[in-house]
C-alpha cells in the first residue's frame, strides 16, 4: 500500500482547489499551464509527509511523483527530502562504494535519493516544487563537492524550472557562508527573459547581501544599471530605504 498517496489524496479539499489553481498560473499560457490541483495547502501537505515518509519507498514515490495533481509531487519531493536527511553518506563496510541507506528507509541511500531527484525534473514543475525541494538536498548533497552540475542546469536547463534549481540550490551555500557560486550563477541568468528567474536571482542575490552586504555591493556595482529590474528590487530590498531609492531611481 502507498500510504503517502492514499493519505494526501484523502485530504482533498474541492473549496481550495480554484484559488490554487489561480494563485499557480494554470491558465492558458501562464507558467502552470494544465497543472491540476486537490484543494491542499502546503502545511497540510507537510503533515501527512510528517506521519508517512518513514514508510515511503522509492517506488511509492515513483507513483507520487508521476501524479498529474501538484500536491501530491511536492508530497513526493517533501519525502524524498525527508528520507535524504535521515540518510547516512558512508559506506557501509570498508571497501564498499554503496552509501548506507537512510535507517528509517532501509535500502535508500543519499545518493539514490540525489539520483531520483535528478531524474524527475520533468516532475518539478513551479516554482514552489522547486524551491521547497532542491537547497535542502540538492544544495547539501553538494556542500562538500564539486557544483558544476548547477552551473550547467542555470546555463542549459531544459526548462526555466531546472534553470531555477541551479540558483536556488545555492541557498544552502549562503547559510554556510559560501557566496560566490550564488554570484556566479547569478551572471549567467542575469538576463534571463522569464520574471520568475528575475524574482529567484534577485532573491538569492538579497540572501548573499543579509550575510555580506558589502560583497552584495560590489556585485552590483557593475551590473545593477542594466539587470532587470524586478531582479534588482529583491536584490536591494534590505538596503536601508535612502539607498535603496538611489539604486531605483537611477535604474
Amino acid at each position: 500500500m502507498n500510504k503517502l498517496l492514499q493519505e494526501i489524496t484523502a485530504r482533498a479539499d474541492a473549496s481550495q482547489v480554484e484559488g490554487l489553481s489561480r494563485f499557480f498560473k494554470t491558465g492558458p499560457g501562464q507558467y502552470g499551464e494544465g497543472d491540476k490541483f486537490l484543494g491542499i495547502k502546503v502545511p497540510v501537505t507537510r503533515e501527512v509527509v510528517k506521519a508517512c515518509w518513514r514508510e515511503t519507498s522509492l517506488q511509492d514515490l515513483e507513483a507520487c511523483i508521476a501524479s498529474e495533481y501538484h500536491e501530491v509531487r511536492l508530497a513526493a519531493l517533501l519525502a524524498l527530502v525527508e528520507i535524504f536527511a535521515h540518510a547516512k553518506r558512508f559506506p557501509v563496510k570498508p571497501g564498499m562504494t554503496k552509501m548506507t541507506s537512510c535507517p528509517a528507509r532501509p535500502g535508500i541511500s543519499q545518493q539514490d535519493c540525489v539520483d531520483f531527484y535528478l531524474a524527475h525534473t520533468d516532475r518539478i514543475n513551479n516554482w514552489d516544487l522547486v524551491d521547497l525541494s532542491c537547497y535542502p538536498l540538492l544544495g547539501v548533497w553538494l556542500l562538500d563537492k564539486d557544483r558544476q552540475l548547477l552551473y550547467d542546469l542555470a546555463r542549459s536547463g531544459k526548462t526555466l524550472w531546472e534553470q531555477r534549481i541551479g540558483i536556488v540550490s545555492t541557498m544552502t551555500f549562503i547559510r554556510n557562508g559560501q557566496l560566490q557560486d550564488t554570484f556566479d550563477i547569478a551572471d549567467i541568468l542575469l538576463h534571463h527573459p522569464h520574471d520568475l528567474i528575475h524574482k529567484a536571482v534577485g532573491w538569492l542575490l538579497r540572501e548573499a547581501g543579509k550575510r555580506d552586504k558589502e560583497a552584495l555591493v560590489q556585485y552590483l556595482e557593475p551590473r545593477w544599471q542594466t539587470m532587470p529590474r524586478t531582479m534588482l528590487r529583491y536584490a536591494i530590498e534590505k538596503f536601508p530605504e535612502a539607498e535603496r531609492q538611489q539604486y531605483l531611481k537611477k535604474a
